[in-house]
C-alpha cells in the first residue's frame, strides 16, 4: 500500500462532502482524508493501486485541484 499526499482547494466540511462519494468509489483507494486545518488543505490518500493521476483527474472532473506534495 502507498500512501498519497495532495495539496488541494478542498476547504470545507461542503467540499469533503461533495468529494466523498467520487473518492469512496474510487478503484484503488483504501481510506482517505483532508486535513481542512492546515492551510493548504492537504489531502492522504492510502492507495492499493490508485495513481496520481487518477485521483488528480477524478477530483479536476468535480472541480477541485490537486498537486501532488513529496
Amino acid at each position: 500500500m502507498k500512501t498519497l499526499k495532495f495539496k488541494t482547494n478542498i476547504n470545507c466540511g461542503g467540499c469533503v462532502s461533495k468529494v466523498t462519494p467520487f473518492l469512496n468509489k474510487q478503484e484503488g483507494v483504501k481510506s482517505w482524508e483532508v486535513d481542512t486545518a492546515n492551510p493548504d488543505k492537504i489531502l492522504t490518500i492510502e492507495s492499493d493501486g490508485a495513481s496520481e493521476e487518477d485521483l488528480k483527474s477524478t477530483l479536476q472532473k468535480i472541480g477541485f485541484k490537486a498537486e501532488p506534495v513529496d
